[in-house]
């Protein structure tokens, strides 16, 4: 999800709104740290992946901010996953459940839009 979520990191910054991009690369290790001093940083955290959302790095990632960096949020922590449906085998019918880097800017601009102190 590197890729979309920094088309969509490239479409914020034309509106005015900058984003961090952290790709962690594995889930174990885990740079926990890293996304920490981010969401201190920032306020806020959104997690793109391309697994479901229920049992996902996604939700774990989700569940490490509430844990350690909860005090820092500004708002919600969303994620961007897929819809908790089978995953199509062709390519044109999985690019429709796939986050893509029109949805994850439209998700990062209500987080921050929505939610602004």
């Amino acid at each position: 999800m590197l890729k979309p979520t920094l088309s969509a990191a490239e479409k914020l910054h034309a509106t005015g709104i900058s984003a961090e991009v952290i790709d962690p690369r594995t889930l174990v290790p885990f740079d926990s740290d890293t996304i920490v001093r981010s969401v201190t940083k920032t306020g806020r955290a959104m997690i793109v992946d391309e697994a479901r959302d229920r049992c996902s790095a996604a939700s774990h990632i989700a569940a490490i901010v509430a844990d350690k960096a909860f005090s820092a949020l500004k708002a919600p922590v969303k994620r961007v996953t897929v819809p908790d449906v089978s995953m199509p085998y062709a390519p044109n019918a999985e690019s429709r459940v796939l986050p893509n880097d029109d949805q994850i800017a439209r998700v990062a601009t209500d987080l921050v839009r929505a939610w602004a102190h």
